[in-house]
């Protein structure tokens, strides 16, 4: 797809900053990583969209860069790594298409490094995801909270909350909220971050309610599945049941397909109800692909951001 022919591309610059991943099925392999997901469906909705990671000096590295490419993704922030190799996670489905992940140790994008071209990409950057797996070592941790820290302050930082992993820590929870200015996760990880937290609420709303206050965010997003989401802002909230998928391929890559949806309608402006009610949308179209990058033509990507300006 053609950037200056896609009738929403403004010049806004979103940024999936962490992890890049080869997801390895029993029938073969999938790009995908959270950030890089995410860059992905922002720029399938019409916005310029890079990738801040790195991947080995190897074939799957090269195939990586090539596969991002074709999708019309800025590679030139990709970093290359002599000494770790591209990152794989074994996937394997469940029987209602939930995924189940087995994430390698010791991948390129475990050692990001902060550089001067990231700087001047944080410094452009409009919209930048980043989440909890791509921070498991110090390394890419520190290169992360440097480049938010580079970011104009009028850019969305939205951290996607990810809890599943055992590294993760309530200092780790906390630092990346106070750098994060939206904050996507799902219901469950909410009740569990309000423990690590200490914050002694009881439901959803009181629990996002609190984050926000706590850590000055703009929003809070509660994911809940094929059952909707909540969104809290600080002038208000509001709930969406979902929409039911005709049929459901796999969920791998949803919440990050409703996140960049919520994303692309924050930075236009649109009213929480209808910013709520794209992101599902987009989110359960997701569902129905093969995949967290499947293609869509301008008629699909027209109905799934129906009533946006």
């Amino acid at each position: 797809m053609d950037e200056q022919s896609h009738p929403r591309t403004n010049h806004r610059l979103v940024v999936g900053l962490g992890e890049l991943i080869w997801d390895m099925f029993p029938e073969g392999r999938r790009l995908g990583g959270a950030p890089s997901n995410f860059a992905y469906v922002s720029r399938l909705l019409g916005d310029g969209a890079a990738v801040a990671s790195r991947v080995g000096r190897d074939a799957l590295g090269q195939e990586a860069v090539e596969r991002l490419e074709r999708a019309g993704l800025s590679t030139l922030y990709l970093q290359t790594d002599d000494a770790h190799p591209t990152g794989t996670v074994g996937v394997r489905i469940g029987a209602h298409g939930e995924p189940h992940f087995n994430v390698n140790e010791n991948s390129a994008w475990d050692y990001l490094e902060w550089t001067p071209g990231w700087g001047e990409l944080a410094a452009r950057a409009r919209v930048v995801c980043f989440g909890t797996l791509g921070q498991r070592r110090p390394e890419a941790r520190e290169t992360i909270k440097s480049f938010l820290e580079a970011t104009r302050p009028d850019a969305l930082r939205l951290f996607d909350v990810n809890l599943r992993h055992s590294f993760f820590t309530p200092e780790m929870l906390a630092r990346s909220l106070r750098l994060s200015n939206v904050v996507k996760l799902n219901a469950e990880e909410l009740s569990a971050a309000g423990s690590m937290l200490n914050l002694n609420t009881a439901g959803e709303f009181e629990t996002a309610r609190a984050l926000l206050e706590l850590f000055g965010l703009r929003l809070v997003a509660v994911t809940r599945g094929a059952s909707g989401s909540l969104l809290v802002s600080r002038d208000g909230s509001d709930e969406h049941p979902g929409f039911r998928a005709e049929h459901v391929a796999d969920t791998i890559g949803c919440g990050d397909a409703f996140a960049a949806a919520l994303a692309f309608c924050l930075r236009r402006g649109a009213p929480l109800p209808l910013s709520n009610e794209i992101a599902n949308r987009v989110g359960s179209w997701l569902a129905t692909q093969q995949g967290a990058t499947p293609e869509a033509d301008s008629a699909t990507i027209a109905r799934l951001l129906e009533g946006l300006p």
